[in-house]
């Protein structure tokens, strides 16, 4: 008779909003047979200052068992769940890939831009699939995306139901409702697990729908004299639409911007889902010759990075559009955790402007937040009352307040893991532990390549942004006796007029160090080493700071 565990391992999302990919391993006999990748996502690093671009999750646990990787299943189009797909599907051994309508056509733009075709397959909702012994039956949801999904999953270990960002929206403005029957069905037959979205279990009551915002969007545009522009992220094509149709009912011609934003609403409305009338489609060229009244924007960059459309905007970088006193600039998103001071720089550059900044703090209903406050999160319990309680998709705080929403529902607190990353969890019949913990480092992206940035680059980028660089050059005979005097030069260290004197203290520190030691022929790379330590001990000594120090030695 077979034996089967599953394995649940996080690549990442259990200890932040991004970066999600989620790996199911199927073991019989304890013997691997089938795995199963829910989303493969970017994060958005607090390095980003230091030149990093974005992560991906670190899917090395992964490079030696591809043969059985069965599919990749994608439960919606924003790019925290999609995104590294193309940078790791060579390497996951090219694997089937499964989504809906909108989140496939996405997909195959990402490919595209790499110059690689994937395997998407677009999804029904009324069938199941079968992946080796798993059996998968997508769910529709509601999100701050059309064609959101859940996932239930078939093992025989036991029922498990994946629920990433969802909020139970029974008016959204595009697609169907939530798909109740099937939610209670799978509750019904027994979930031995819920992985639940987090992310709003520190907020009272229900998520307002996402219909709400398109009276706002109208109330807004009624009281502009100026240009309209709406801000929010590429993805979220049911806020774009909602802008649209209020701009195409104050006849105001529709200029997207961003090539994100672009080429997401391009994709959108190529397969129906962003219908705009041609004749109001204009260039941004056109806007200089626009009554500005007639102008509405829909502009990526709403989270205030700092190459997108938005911030080159606040920066008076953008050759063919200025912001102007009477033009109003509508943030509908809210900031992704961490990027908070980023989303207010810019706030603040565009006030300097002369714009009517509108965003949640000054006005709540410009946004609707697509994911489910603490009565959403009780009625997707309530509806698969799970055995065990994984929350995903959000940080520790919001893990811990899910965890005691569970508790108030009368369920057992100590079923709920709350993990951090690398951290597994074994499900067998009846029982459920923690495992070992596997590698999830983040892989920094930036444009330059993948994965080359590591904790050393890091630090040195970090070095050189606070503390400046010392350089010193140095020329040496064999036996590493001084040729000429050293030279030290710097550059973000110490004012220019106190530099004298201190490299001249740090000079004769040199070349107290290579006194000759006789005929004794020195290793090059070994006296770098020891001038490096020599020079950081002598600087932060004198002045507390520690610069990068490059020291680059010549032997004649």
């Amino acid at each position: 008779m077979a034996n089967f565990k599953l394995h649940f391992i996080p690549l990442g999302g259990v200890t932040d909003v991004t970066k999600n990919m989620y790996v199911y391993e199927l073991h019989e006999n304890d013997k691997l047979k089938d795995i199963l990748i829910v989303d493969c996502g970017i994060g958005f690093p607090k390095e980003k200052e230091l030149g990093v671009d974005f992560v991906i999750p670190d899917i090395s646990y992964l490079k030696d068992k591809t043969d059985k990787i069965r599919a990749v299943l994608v439960t919606h189009g924003h790019e925290d769940h999609t995104s590294a797909l193309p940078y790791h599907y060579t390497a996951l051994g090219k694997p089937p890939v499964y989504a809906s309508a909108l989140t496939s056509v996405f997909l195959e733009n990402k490919f595209k831009e790499f110059g690689e075709r994937a395997a998407i397959n677009k999804i029904s909702f009324e069938k199941e699939y079968r992946f080796g012994d798993f059996t998968i039956k997508f769910i529709k949801m509601t999100h701050s995306i059309p064609d959101a999904t859940h996932i239930l999953i078939k093992t025989p270990v036991g029922n498990f139901y994946h629920g990433p960002d969802f909020k139970f929206d029974l008016t959204p403005p595009y697609g169907s409702p939530p798909d109740f029957y099937e939610i209670t069905k799978a509750g019904h037959a027994g979930v031995t697990c819920l992985l639940s979205d987090c992310l709003g279990a520190e907020r009272e009551g229900l998520t307002q729908s996402e219909s709400a915002v398109s009276a706002t969007f109208e109330h807004e545009m009624r009281r502009t004299k100026g240009k309209f522009i709406m801000t929010t992220f590429s993805s979220n094509i049911s806020r774009i639409r909602q802008c649209v149709e209020a701009a195409i009912k104050f006849n105001r011609k529709i200029v997207f911007m961003g090539r994100s934003m672009r080429e997401n609403t391009r994709l959108a409305s190529e397969i129906g889902y962003l219908p705009i009338p041609q004749s109001l489609f204009a260039k941004e060229e056109d806007v200089l010759r626009l009554s500005p009244n007639k102008v509405c924007m829909i502009v990526a960059g709403s989270q205030g990075q700092y190459d997108s459309a938005l911030s080159k905007l606040a920066r008076n970088q953008n050759k063919f559009i200025k912001i102007k006193p009477g033009d109003k600039i509508v943030f509908s998103s809210d900031p992704i955790p961490g990027n908070e001071d980023e989303v207010y720089s810019v706030i603040e550059d565009l006030s300097l402007l002369g714009a009517d900044v509108v965003y949640t703090d000054i006005a709540e209903s410009l946004h609707a937040s697509g994911h489910g406050n603490i009565e959403d999160l009780k009625f997707l319990i309530r509806f698969t009352n799970p055995n065990y309680f994984i929350p995903i998709g959000g940080t520790i705080r919001h893990q811990r307040q899910y965890q005691k929403i569970v508790g108030d529902l009368g369920f057992d607190e100590k079923k709920v893991f709350m993990l951090k990353e690398g951290e597994t969890v074994w499900f067998i019949p009846h029982k459920a532990y923690l495992g070992d913990k596997v590698d999830a480092k983040n892989v920094f992206v930036d444009a330059y390549g993948i994965g080359d940035i590591g904790n050393l680059v890091l630090r040195d980028r970090k070095t050189l942004s606070t503390e400046g660089i010392v350089f010193a050059f140095l020329v040496v005979d064999s036996t590493g006796k001084l040729v000429s005097q050293p030279k030290i030069l710097s550059k973000g260290f110490v004012f220019e007029k106190s530099e004298d004197e201190l490299f001249s203290r740090a000079v004769s520190a040199i070349e107290k160090k290579l006194k000759p030691h006789g005929d004794q022929i020195v290793e090059i790379n070994s006296l770098k080493r020891d001038i490096i330590k020599d020079l950081e001990d002598f600087f932060f000594k004198e002045k507390g700071r520690e610069p990068l120090v490059v020291v680059d030695v010549i032997q004649i």
